[in-house]
C-alpha cells in the first residue's frame, strides 16, 4: 500500500494539477489539517527536479497563507472553531497559563514550528487566540516556512538521483521516521503546553 502511494504521488507530479493539491495541501495544514505537505514536496520534487524552487514556493506561499487563516481562526473564532481544533489535538488544559508566556516568546515559538516538525497549526492558532502581535507572526512564518521549504527542496535537487534511489529502497523506513517526526511533533505540544 506504501509503495502504491508513493507511486501515486510521483504521477501526481507529472499532472496539471501537481501544484494545485500541493497548495490546497499547504495552506489547510497550517491552520487544521494534521498531515504536513512535506510529504508532497518530497515526491514531487524528486520527480520533477527542475521545478524544485516553483514546488517549494508554492508550498511555502500557501502555508503561510494558511498560517494567516489559522492565526484568523484564534484570533476571531476561537471559542466556535479554535478550541475544538485544540480540543481534537488535546491542547487547551493549559491555555490560560501558556498563552501568558506565549507572547512573550511568540516569534521564537513560530520559527521553530515552521522549521521543526511541531505541529504549525497549533503555533498559528494560538498565536491569535494569544494575541500574539500579527506582523511578528506574519514575518516569522515567512521565514521559517520558507526556509524550510526551500532548503528541503534545493537539498533534494542537487543530491538528486542518489536520494531519489535511497528513498525508494528505503520507502518503509522513510514512512516510520517520517511518522516519528509527526508524532514526536504532537507529543512536544502535549510537553510544552
Amino acid at each position: 500500500m506504501l509503495r502504491r502511494l508513493y507511486d501515486w504521488t510521483l504521477a501526481l507530479a507529472e499532472t496539471p494539477h501537481a501544484l494545485w493539491a500541493l497548495a490546497f495541501i499547504s495552506f489547510i495544514e497550517s491552520s487544521v489539517f494534521p498531515i504536513p505537505p512535506h510529504v508532497l514536496v518530497i515526491p514531487m520534487v524528486i520527480a520533477r527536479p527542475d521545478r524544485w524552487a516553483l514546488i517549494a514556493g508554492i508550498s511555502a506561499a500557501a502555508s503561510v497563507a494558511g498560517g494567516v487563516a489559522g492565526y484568523g481562526l484564534g484570533a476571531f473564532a476561537f471559542e466556535g472553531f479554535g478550541r475544538p481544533v485544540l480540543e481534537f489535538y488535546g491542547y487547551t488544559e493549559k491555555f490560560d497559563v501558556f498563552a501568558a508566556r506565549y507572547n512573550e516568546y511568540g516569534a521564537w515559538a513560530v520559527l521553530v514550528a515552521g522549521l521543526t516538525p511541531f505541529p504549525f497549526k497549533i503555533v498559528t492558532i494560538l498565536s491569535g487566540a494569544t494575541a500574539l502581535n500579527f506582523w511578528v507572526f506574519l514575518l516569522s512564518s515567512i521565514v521559517a516556512r520558507t526556509a524550510i521549504f526551500f532548503i528541503m527542496a534545493a537539498l533534494l535537487w542537487k543530491l538528486g538521483p542518489p536520494i531519489r534511489e535511497f528513498v525508494e529502497k528505503r520507502l518503509g523506513l522513510m514512512f516510520v521516521l517520517f511518522c516519528i517526526l509527526l508524532f514526536g511533533g504532537f507529543a512536544a505540544v502535549k510537553f510544552i503546553l
